[in-house]
This record gives C-alpha cells, structure tokens and sequence, in this order.
C-alpha cells in the first residue's frame, strides 16, 4: 500500500503530520490519500497530543488540490455525491479535534488543500514567492465542494469569501494574510517555530468585520446576489459557464446555515462536475498537464540573449526576467531599446509588486545594444520583424558569437524553418520558439521543429519553456504552424464580412456569443494588422482565396489597430471604441458559423498533416493559443461532441454559398470514420 502520512511526535508532545505522496512532485487529495488521513488522525486523536500541524514532504508544494483525474472518470452525479459527503466527514473530524490544529503552508496550497487548510484552527504561510493559495474551482466548472464555502465564509467574511472563489485567483502569503485567511505570513524558516507558538498559547481566532458578517444576512442576501451576478455578467456567459452563478445561487440561498451549506454543496457540485461544462474544462486541465510532460525539466537556462527589442522581443525578455533568469536584449540602437525597458518595468511592478524584486529584476535586464551578451547565453531568441532574408542575415551574423551549447531559435510566426535556416553552419540546431501575444498572458509557446532536430534538442527547448512557466507544444515547421495556420482563416472570414458591410461589432459579438474571449475584428487590431496581412499573404494558398482589400488598404494607409490608435476600430486609452450591436440572434449565429467552420475545417486539415502530434495537441494548442472557447474544449472535440457529420453538412452548404474557401477538408471523412 502507499503510504501518504508519515506521523511524528516531538519532546513537547506535538503531533507532526507530514503529507509526501510517494514517486510524484505535487500532493493531490485523492480518494485514497484522504482514507489515510482519516486514518491517521483518529490514530492522533487517540494519542492526546498537545496540538498538531500538517505540512508536506515536497520542496514545492503544500497540497495542489483535489485529484483532478478522478473528476474526468466520474460517471454519475450520485458517485460525485459520495465523495463529498466523505470529504465532509474527514475534514469535520480535523475541524473537531480537542486541540489545536495549524496547517503549515510552502507552495501551492489550491482548491481541496485549501478546504483542507480551512478545517485547521490556525494557517501559516510562507513568504515564499512560490507560496499562492486559493479556490480554482470555477476554472473546472465547478465550485469549492468540501465545505470550503462554508469555512471560507465564516473566517473571511461572506464579499470577501465570494469575491475569492467566484474570481478563482490565487493570492500570496502577505495578501492571504491582510485578509485574514492566513494566520502567519513568515520566512519559510520560521514557520515551525511558528506553530510551536500557536500551539502553546492558542490565541483566539479572528472574526471578519461587522460589516463582512452582515453581507450573509437574509434581507441583504438577494441584493448582494445581484450585485455578485452583475459582475460575473462581464466575464462569463450563465450558459456558457454555470459554476459561478451556481455558487451565487447556492450563497443565496443558504449563506451562514452551515448543515444546509454543506448539504448544498454535495447536491449542486456533482450536477456542476458531471455536466458538460466541467467535463470540457477538466479535460483541458488534463491536456495541459500532458504538454508540461513533454519537457526535459533536466535543461536549466541561467541566461537568455534577445534580438529585437520591438513589443515581441521586448516582451520575450520581460517574461523571462519575471520567471527569474537574466536577460541580454539586443536591437540596433540604445534609443530603440529604451521602449522595452520602460515596457519591461510596467510588466514588473504589475507583477513583482515589492520594491526589491523591482529593482532586482531591473537589474537582471540588460540593454545589450552590440549584442556582447551572445557569447554568455544559454538560450538566444530571434524576435525581429517577419522577413525571411533579415533574419537570415542576422543569424549569419550571430551563429558563430554563440556558445556551441546553446538553443538558437526564432520567434517566426509562420516562415518553415527551413528556410531559416539554410545559411547556417549547422542548420540542425535552429529551433523554432512561437510566442503568442501579449507574452504574459497566454500561456502557449509552439516548439517548431523538421525531421532533421535532434530529439534531444526539442526536449531541451520544452524545458526552457516549463522554466519560464509556459506551455510547450510540438508542432511541425510548415507555413503558419498550428495555431496561426488555424486562427488565420477565421480572422479573414470575420475580414471579408467587414468588406460585405457587416459592422464589426456585430462580428465581435458574433464570436463572443460561441464563446470566444474576443472578438475577432478587436483581436486582429490587438495584433496588428501588419501582422496580420503579413502572415494572411504566407498562408495565401490556403485561404482559397485573395487577402480582402480592406486589410490592405488599411494596412497601406498606417493604420495598424491598437499600436496606432486606429485599424478597424479606433482605439482611445488602449481601448476599442464600439458601436451598439442592434443584430438579431438568428443572424449573429449566421456569422459565427461563417468564421467558426472555417476555424473547424483548417484544425481538422492540421491533424489530418500531422502538424500537432494527435487531435488533442491540435485542441491544446487552439485553445491555449488562440483562447478557442475552452468550455467547447478544443475545436476538434467540440466537433466530435456535437456530430461530426452535422458540421460536415453545414461546410458542404457553405461551401455551395459562399465558394471554396468552405470547401471541406478531406481529413472529415477520417473523422467521421472515429469512433
């Protein structure tokens, strides 16, 4: 059997509880490990020690949650039900213990290690960058279910519990403590003393303000509800995404009566897990899980060199300061380089937020105009503008200044390698590193490589990308990759609709009603359309078709989208300037099938080339590279889910609409044929 607990008992009679799930990196809850717990502490309640503290045997982590993977196989909701009940169970047996209990928190204390946590009389928290508690819940479709509702409520408060667990962020140690959710934040290596501490003198817990605990009560409770709606109305759509307004509803209904709360939370959770919302998002919590395995966590860059300081370059370089490394940036002039410094420096006080890590991270930032930090880097990214015979140049120049070691890859968005990389003295160790814009936002890096990249250097360049907290997806080198090769026939279909007189807001609204971030006239100027042409006119072949004028028009007259103030829209203080959308529901659908089908159509030519390793890296890579609905999880499951012959016969008849570029892709019939 495995063994999960591992129990001590020191000289003052304190019981130490030490969760290390043996052979993986992280601590999960699962059904097993929680049977254990259980376990031990009737073991410890028996003993009568004078407190106890649970803490993790892992470098990394307290408890990352609760175990994901059995969500994906659960089939009923009455088999989700018996599971939270039990969760119930065990964590009022901590909850109940005669003596104290405190919870020991280093690294990633999430969903049910949070739960968990909560049932503890007492929490202490490193201060640890690593250190980030929260609910995730609603990023799974559901919402906290092992009573954390309950508990996170009465210790916080019932806006600022809500606020937590509707919003799914995570906090740090300081901030968890300025609301109460922590009892400590401290260095990692008072933390023990800490508890020490706690369990001696037992101070009284804290109660939230007045005011947090009138927010609960039942004549305030509707208005609140409203208000909690309203705000999760601009993020989420109910039909698209339930678990937020479910919790709201199961607030309102029960706020401050714990035995209905919990009562509650084992009804609406397992309806939230097994309907088809959760089970799309878990499965992308899964398909991301596989992406981080496919890298070499064994390659550890300690610096990166960056070429081209322009919002991709510079960016690149931020990020990558922000995960810790130190970072030479390179581009013509000191002048050119002042921008993404100044960039790089908003990005750190937005993410750093202290002073000295500021400052710090300023300092691991090097303008490096001449480019003398080539020779020390363990990775060099190429991020200048999108010409085949530039980049060729500069790596001619680069190549023999770098360390015979190191990763050379470019940030091209749709050139094969190789043509990259036929000038170079050995063209096998250019690699392709595609990041997606903004930087620090999405979460995607596509890996391009040939027949002819060494297995060895693919899996260093994963690594690299793990290392700086991104997503590494294999991809092979052909015009466009995946993710543009996919997204750029649905932003020229949204294109040609604008030529056909269709407000763009209409368009965006459209798309937005699928399910899609953003629109896709709004993500076009959030890229630029210069980007946007360029890449359109190298995929030109496989959009059946001429670039739509206005592109070109708009592209040839300066007007650029965001970075311009002006594109398709006009932008004022970062933000597009929009008309009312007046189109009825029938018609915006019309338009969403125009620009999802042709999304749909070059995903399924994409697997049937083989450009992703399988149907699910191309789904991974669509939605974390283009933010493709993710509760529809992935175009090519969406597809197989609602019938891929439906979608097979609405190609056909927009095709014999609209002409060839619907014309449906072979890979359809193979796809019919799954099963």
């Amino acid at each position: 059997m495995k063994k999960y607990f591992h129990l001590q008992q020191d000289s003052d009679g304190i019981a130490w509880l030490t969760f290390d799930t043996p052979d993986k990196a992280a601590n999960v809850l699962t059904e097993e490990a929680l049977e254990e717990f259980d376990t031990q502490l009737v073991t410890i309640a028996q003993s009568h020690p004078k407190g106890l503290v649970i803490q993790s045997g892992k470098e990394k982590g307290f408890i990352a949650g609760a175990d994901v993977k059995a969500f994906a196989r659960i089939n009923s909701p009455q088999e989700a039900q018996q599971l939270i009940l039990r969760a119930h169970d065990i964590l009022r047996r901590l909850e109940a213990l005669s003596f104290p209990s405190v919870a020991l928190i280093h690294g990633f204390c999430l969903g049910g290690g949070l739960e968990l946590a909560l049932a503890c009389r007492y929490r202490i928290a490193s201060t640890d960058p690593a250190t980030r508690l929260g609910f995730p819940e609603v990023r799974l479709g559901i919402f906290p279910g092992f009573g954390g509702s309950v508990r996170s409520t009465r210790l916080l408060g019932h806006m600022q519990a809500m606020s937590l667990m509707l919003s799914g962020r995570n906090l740090a140690a300081r901030q968890a403590k300025r609301i109460g959710l922590v009892d400590h934040a401290l260095p990692r290596r008072q933390l023990k003393n800490a508890a020490r501490h706690l369990i001696q003198h037992q101070p009284p817990g804290k109660t939230p303000p007045l005011w947090q605990r009138l927010a609960g009560s039942a004549p305030l409770r509707p208005l609140i509800a409203g208000i909690f709606r309203r705000q999760v109305g601009k993020q989420a759509i109910q039909d698209h995404y339930p678990a937020p307004y479910a919790l709201i509803d199961h607030w309102r209904k029960h706020a401050g009566h714990a035995p209905a709360m919990y009562a509650s939370e084992a009804r609406r959770v397992p309806e939230l897990l097994t309907g088809k919302t959760a089970q799309n998002l878990i499965r992308l919590f899964l398909l991301q899980d596989d992406l981080k395995s496919l890298a070499d966590s064994r390659f550890q860059a300690r610096q990166v060199h960056v070429v081209g300081g322009g919002v991709m370059g510079g960016d690149i370089a931020a990020w990558c300061v922000v995960r810790g490394l130190r970072v030479t940036l390179q581009d013509r002039s000191p002048e050119l380089l002042g921008r993404a410094i100044s960039r790089a420096h908003q990005l750190f006080r937005r993410k750093l937020r202290d002073r000295y890590r500021i400052q710090d991270a300023m300092d691991r930032l090097i303008p490096d105009h001449l480019g003398n930090g080539l020779g020390k880097a363990d990775v060099v990214i190429e991020a200048i503008f999108e010409d085949l015979e530039a980049k060729q140049a500069l790596f001619d120049d680069i190549e023999p200044r770098m360390k015979p070691d190191a990763i050379l890859a470019s940030n091209t968005s749709s050139i094969p390698l190789q043509q990259l990389g036929t000038g170079l003295a050995n063209p096998q160790r250019l690699i392709g590193l595609h990041f997606f814009n903004p930087v620090a936002k999405m979460p995607l890096v596509e890996i391009v490589t040939t027949e002819e990249t060494p297995d060895e250097l693919a899996a260093a360049a994963g690594g690299f990308v793990r290392q700086i907290g991104k997503l590494p997806l294999p991809v092979r080198s052909h015009p466009g990759f995946l993710v543009n090769r996919v997204l750029m026939p649905y932003l020229m279909e949204a294109v040609t609709l604008l030529d056909e007189g269709v407000p763009a807001t209409d368009i965006d609204r459209a798309a937005r009603n699928f399910g899609m971030p953003m629109g896709p006239v709004e993500l076009a100027d959030t890229v630029g359309l210069d980007i946007c042409l360029s890449v359109a006119n190298k995929l030109s072949a496989l959009l059946h078709g001429k670039v739509p004028d206005n592109l070109q028009a708009l592209v040839e007259q300066e007007h650029l989208g965001r970075k311009t103030g002006r594109g398709f829209y006009e932008w004022r203080k970062g933000k597009p300037q929009k008309d009312k959308s007046t189109a009825e529901q029938n018609v915006l659908e019309q338009y969403s099938d125009r620009m999802i089908m042709r999304l749909i159509n070059e995903a399924v030519a994409c697997w049937r080339e083989g450009i992703a390793a399988d149907a699910d890296k191309v789904d991974a890579g669509i939605v974390f590279g283009t933010g493709f609905a993710p509760f529809h999880g992935g175009p090519l499951h969406y597809a197989m889910e609602s019938g891929p012959d439906r979608f097979f016969s609405k190609l056909q008849k927009l095709e014999y609409t609209y002409g060839e570029r619907f014309a449906p892709d072979k890979g359809w019939e193979e796809l019919l044929k799954e099963p």
